[in-house]
């Protein structure tokens, strides 16, 4: 006789879920809700409980809002804003009505500044111009650099001969990208390896604080629990380069200057994507913040394409660039303003390594 197979109760599939679902009844007010929907509003389901939807959900775009109240058509929005403690996060939104149950519907929340992250960025990165010349020619004074680097540490007294071989270590580091940018089409994956996120943290400051001598603090909050992360140290080391480049430059104006990179491990927050065909949880979050004026509003939903950029000599590639090297990984970027505490954060999610790989 076949086997008698119990299928999940539908309490258990609710809870699994990655995106945020909230049950609203005919009231407009909040009947239950899944542990998603808790980490995304910051409240316990027993705090969500009989709320008004309006109130636990505020939406920036009132057109929305409208329709979220006693309404029984279907609604789809993407990228809509929601504020949540006095920060706002791009979220797509799906509301479903219960034809068996009158007035009663399902609301459904994703990060939209994650959602995506890898669909559309290998063409768009890689229609940027013409990737083999563009290597030709950073490549030969690249080589001319490293050259004059390695002649420079013989004649350099022992103290200085560190920072020669950094630029040496440079080079070859933007040797291997330029590399990997002649390949963006490719959808081969660049190798992964278990990494210390710390150490490419760390290097990835070294190299931002050589190459400028402004004086901000740049705030390490570490967690010393953190796991090695499966990912490719030379693309991680420049994601981070380029974030914190960005934030340094965010706040040199600031009468009191600063850059925090933090890093934490949740576990409970539901972020997860596609790798291989295969669903990966990247309980590994980076936060690069700044005490910066922010990005100017009418850029806050093109960060990530190529050509945005809120710099006068900037050309609109790093942040396209960083999401392109997150997506090869299996990790995502979102991007927040924390119009409170007056911050600009920028979040990335990676994914642990298992512990074979990573002994």
């Amino acid at each position: 006789m076949p086997s008698v197979i119990n299928n999940p109760e539908a309490s258990a599939q609710i809870g699994s879920l990655i995106f945020a679902m909230i049950l609203i009844d005919a009231d407009d007010c909040i009947a239950e809700s899944n542990h998603a929907a808790e980490n995304m509003l910051g409240r316990s389901s027993k705090r969500l409980l009989g709320k008004p939807v309006a109130d636990v959900v505020p939406l920036s775009d009132e057109r929305v809002t409208e329709r979220l109240s006693g309404q029984d058509a279907a609604l789809v929005a993407r990228d809509v804003g929601l504020i949540v403690d006095g920060q706002e996060r791009r979220v797509n939104l799906t509301l479903s009505p219960l034809p068996a149950h009158a007035g009663w519907r399902v609301l459904t929340l994703s990060d939209a500044g994650r959602d995506d992250a890898s669909k559309g960025s290998a063409g768009k990165t890689a229609s940027l111009g013409a990737p083999s010349i563009l290597a030709h020619e950073i490549k030969n004074p690249l080589a001319a650099i490293r050259g004059a680097a390695q002649l420079a540490e013989r004649k350099l007294p022992d103290a200085n001969k560190s920072l020669a071989k950094m630029i040496q270590g440079e080079v070859d580091r933007i040797a291997r990208l330029i590399d990997r940018m002649q390949r963006l089409g490719s959808t081969t994956p660049e190798p992964s390896e278990a990494v210390n996120l710390h150490e490419a943290i760390r290097a990835a400051i070294g190299t931002v604080r050589a190459a400028n001598a402004a004086s901000i603090e740049i705030v390490e909050e570490f967690d010393p629990s953190i796991p090695p992360v499966m990912v490719n140290r030379d693309a991680l080391e420049q994601v981070f380069i380029n974030l914190i480049s960005n934030a340094r430059d965010a706040a040199t104006d600031m009468d009191d200057a600063k850059v925090w990179v933090r890093t934490r491990f949740v576990s409970g927050l539901a972020f997860s994507a596609m790798r291989f065909g295969k669903p990966v949880k990247l309980p590994i979050e980076v936060t690069v913040s700044d005490n910066g004026n922010g990005v100017p509003a009418e850029l806050r939903d093109h960060l990530f394409e190529p050509f945005v950029t809120s710099k006068k000599s900037g050309q609109g590639l790093g942040l396209a660039l960083v999401r392109k090297l997150l997506a090869d990984m299996g990790g995502r970027i979102g991007h927040e303003r924390d119009m409170r505490g007056n911050r600009t954060h920028f979040r990335i999610h990676l994914p642990i390594a298992s512990k074979a790989t990573a002994k």
